[in-house]
Order: structure tokens, then sequence, then C-alpha cells
């Protein structure tokens, strides 16, 4: 599958009509990347998670990850804590976490919909509140018909990004991420590839096991393309570049929504066979962190409102 995610990004690219990468600056950029102080993200122990114990985080981030898209918003959907306000992904995993700490139970078939609400009360309800939980709902079901109630024993002896992708795509119908270009199929499970990248960046840090995440390809979301485009990499035709300065919203598997997110995954494999040795995920992290550099020339961001990214 994940060699399916680069060549259907390349078919895209190879016919794209509205967004084009600009090699020259893509290989002056190269110069001066370093991915050698990256950091996994969860390796600063976010909100104490390292508390739950691998099993039980494993088994967390099935369920974060399964909801962890498009927050976007007119006012943005943002929570108070004590340690300030918080939004989007951030804000979902706080919440979340404090649930699983509060009730020590993942199961959301043991909650209605009007709890669920609660569990994610903010100024404004986040995007998509049913969809969440309907995802969530399926994922308790599979996990509990299928996996004992258990997620994590069921992969645990899955150390490899190719085995573990397949396993989560093909019990999980929520993380199926794919599009429609020219009447082909293209790939891409942001979602899923960020689950297994989780998963195996805390299971070689947590338990000293030595796993394999150097065939994922990277998430094709909408942070890393602003980055990209601030950065003149991807540049947009000017139809496009209308559309997405003005804020307005495309559709679902649209030309424009499948150039702008394949463009990213072509840019990652582009890099990583030029700097040999450096795994797309890490490359997709850096480009993620890099978005902070470009903050203030950064243009709007794609907006689609999807389960997917």
């Amino acid at each position: 599958m994940l060699e399916n995610i680069i060549k259907s990004s390349k078919y895209v690219m190879d016919n794209a009509k509205y967004v084009k990468i600009d090699y020259d600056k893509l290989d002056d950029f190269i110069q001066n990347i370093d991915c050698k102080n990256l950091k996994f993200w969860l390796s600063n122990n976010p909100y104490n998670i390292f508390e739950l114990g691998i099993d039980n985080i494993v088994n967390f981030l099935l369920y974060f990850e399964a909801i962890d898209y498009s927050f976007w918003g007119n006012p943005k959907w943002t929570i108070e804590t004590n340690l300030g306000f918080k939004d989007g992904s951030d804000a979902l995993l706080y919440s979340l976490l404090n649930y699983f700490k509060e009730s020590k139970n993942i199961d959301f078939l043991s909650i209605n919909l009007e709890d669920f609400k609660h569990i994610l009360k903010g100024n404004v309800e986040i995007p998509l509140i049913e969809e969440r939980y309907n995802t969530l709902v399926e994922v308790s079901s599979i996990v509990n018909n299928k996996m004992n109630g258990n997620f994590y024993v069921a992969i645990k002896n899955i150390k490899k990004d190719t085995e573990l992708l397949e396993f989560i795509i093909s019990n999980f119908p929520s993380f199926k991420d794919e599009r429609k270009y020219n009447g082909k199929t293209i790939y891409f499970y942001k979602l899923a590839q960020l689950l297994v990248s989780d998963i195996l960046h805390l299971r070689e840090l947590l338990e000293n096991i030595e796993v394999d995440y150097s065939n994922l390809v990277g998430c094709a979301d909408y942070k890393i393309p602003q980055t990209l485009r601030a950065l003149e990499i991807i540049k947009y035709s000017p139809e496009l570049e209308q559309i997405i300065d003005n804020k307005k919203e495309i559709k679902v598997s649209s030309e424009y929504e499948v150039e702008i997110r394949a463009s990213t995954l072509v840019v990652i494999d582009y890099i990583k066979n030029k700097l040999k040795g450096v795994s797309a995920i890490d490359i997709n992290d850096y480009l993620f962190m890099f978005s902070k550099k470009v903050k203030t020339k950064a243009k709007p961001y794609h907006l689609c409102r999807n389960t997917n990214y």
C-alpha cells in the first residue's frame, strides 16, 4: 500500500493542472535541511501521557488518531485549560486524554453523543461532531469484537510499518483515505500513517525494541502544503490561488484538493531520495515544524471539510 501512495501521487503531479513543484527552489531548500535534532512529537510526554503505560497509550492513540481531523472554522474550536487556551489537534489530545484518565475506559460504546459533546466542549461545537462520534463507536465495536477489547495486544508483534499499516486499514474502515483523479484511485492514508508512526516511535522509545518506520511516505494534510507554498516550492495556478487566498472551501476529491495533497508527498519523496538515510516521516515532521519559521509570510491553507485530515 505504501508503494501505491507515492506512485499514485506521482501520477497526479505528472498530470497536474493547478499545482506545480519548483524543483530549483526545492533543491536550494534541501541544502539547509538538518533532520538530526528532530524529536518525535510524543517524546516530550505531553500532558503526562506516559503515565498510562505503553499498552494504554497505544490503545488511546488508535482513538485519538481516528478523529484527528478538520479543526478549522470561524471561530476555531477552542478549549480553556489550566495551561491556557488550546485548539486543534492539541485540544483534542488534551480533552480525550483527560477523559481516558478519569474514566479508565476508552470504550465509546458506553457513552452517547451528548456525553461526547461534553467531553469536547469548547467555545463552539467542534466540526463534524457526529462523524467523530460515529467513528469512535465503530472503532470501539471493532476492537471489542475482533481484538478482545485490546488493540495493543492485537498489534504487539507487528514491528514493521508496512505490516502495521495494512493491519490498520484492513480492520478499520474509518482510516480509508482515497480519492479519484482522472478516473484513477489516489491513495493518501494520512491518519493511518500517522498512527503507525506514533505507535512504532513510541514502542522504540518506551519498550526499547527495534522497529521499522522507514517505508512511511508522509502525511498529506493542509499545514505542510501551506509551508511549501510559503517557501515557493509549490505554486498554485491563478485560479486556485484566488480560491485559497479568499478562504473559499474546495470539495473533497476535487482536482484542486488531490493535487495539493499529492504535491506534498512528491516533495517529501524527492527530499528523501536526495538526502539518503533519512526517513520520509522524519522529513514530514521537519516540514511540519518548519511552518513556525514561515508563519509571518504564509498565506492561507486550503479549506476542505473531510474526515481524513
